[in-house]
């Protein structure tokens, strides 16, 4: 983050400043910083009021009323913590912008490291709830919880985390604030003799662990999950509609919101390779397209909690409780009827015979 244009004074020709001409021109940047100086604070400023009202509410209901049942709520409260940690980066990447980076190297390496873990972080946890969820519809395993399940669920969610961490340790080490374009700037700043297959290979692998694996993993595990359902006997075919609508949907907002970034960021990376980028106009271009995707990517994290909480219905009927309380104690009583939740009832025979030769059943119920 904060790399919204490469160094005018780098060498190693990474779509930062160029002889364009025979006449060795200089690519001035200058519209780039005023378009990213007014764009991107006010899109931070709509991403950190909407994201952090939804994922605060998230986490205030889960830590408080709402019993972990399953791993994905343990996911989803993850998620939810993971987005306000990327959220609460922004003010000071939208000061950036507009002023230049005034709060040192320790603030910059802090920041830049909390902004690409939290960012690996909730694409890591979307890939985990999707698995969870085909773990719950193929082999029964909702509502399943215990001490060692606990456990498990606290090993899976610290592995995430730790994955995380180290996909941010790059800009931990590297980032560091350096005077650029007559203002200070925190940015990244390899060692010259490693700065371009550095920068190539970590656009690759954060194109990679960010985007091409949650995405498989997602698309992998949903199709999975619709064709148990599609076979799921006793259950309306307007409840396996539904529950497909809200399958596509969460796949739909992760493509549409993270697909062009990283289109954009694997050109990027094309470009430090081979070096492709040789006129000062289409250099601006891209630049502006880093701005604009990564704006429109972080808009996930405004989405999550309707995609992956507000659907619940353990969720959705604590808020509607509160909502209730609250406008009982003001003198109002609204009225209000709660959707039905995208459950299905999952039957699990367990083949323990009685004396009478019958078979138990035990049904757990899967919100999609």
């Amino acid at each position: 983050m904060g790399d919204y244009y490469y160094d005018e004074e780098e060498e190693d020709g990474s779509n930062g400043t160029y002889d364009y001409s025979p006449e060795h021109s200089v690519c001035d940047k200058e519209a780039v910083r005023s378009f990213a100086s007014v764009f991107l604070p006010v899109i931070y400023a709509l991403a950190l009021v909407v994201g952090l009202a939804g994922n605060a509410l998230v986490v205030v209901v889960y830590a408080s009323k709402l019993r972990l049942r399953t791993l994905t709520d343990v996911c989803i409260l993850n998620l939810a913590i993971s987005d306000l940690l990327l959220l609460l980066t922004l003010p000071f990447w939208a000061a950036d912008a507009v002023h230049g980076w005034m709060l040192g190297t320790a603030a910059c390496k802090i920041t830049s490291f909390l902004y690409s873990m939290n960012f690996s972080c909730g694409m890591l946890m979307l890939a985990c709830i999707s698995v969870d969820r085909y773990r719950a519809v193929a082999h029964n395993a909702a509502g399943r919880s215990g001490p060692r399940v606990r456990r498990q669920w606290l090993i899976v969610c610290v592995v995430l985390w730790v994955a995380a961490s180290f996909l941010g340790l790059p800009e931990l080490i590297f980032s560091t604030v350096k005077h650029s374009h007559h203002r200070m700037a925190c940015t990244a700043v390899y060692p010259h003799s490693m700065a371009r297959p550095a920068k190539a290979a970590l656009e690759l692998m954060e194109v990679t662990l960010r985007f091409l694996l949650p995405f498989s993993v997602m698309v992998v595990c949903y199709c999975w999950v619709w064709r148990a359902l599609s076979r799921a006997a006793g259950v309306r075919r307007e409840r396996k509609w539904r529950a497909l609508r809200v399958l596509l949907a969460v796949v739909a907002v992760f493509l549409l919101t993270q697909l062009p970034y990283n289109v954009v960021k694997l050109c990027r990376a094309m470009d430090i390779i081979y070096m492709l980028v040789t006129d000062c106009e289409a250099s601006k271009a891209l630049d502006r397209a880093v701005q604009v995707t990564e704006s429109l990517a972080l808009a996930h994290a405004c989405i999550n909690p309707l995609l992956y909480a507000f659907i619940g219905s353990s969720f959705r009927g604590h808020v509607l409780k509160a909502a209730k309380h609250l406008g009982q104690r003001l003198g109002r009583h609204p009225r209000h009827t709660e959707e039905p939740a995208v459950e299905i009832a999952l039957n699990t025979r367990t083949k323990t015979q009685s004396q009478s030769g019958s078979e138990d059943q035990d049904t757990s119920t899967f919100t999609i």
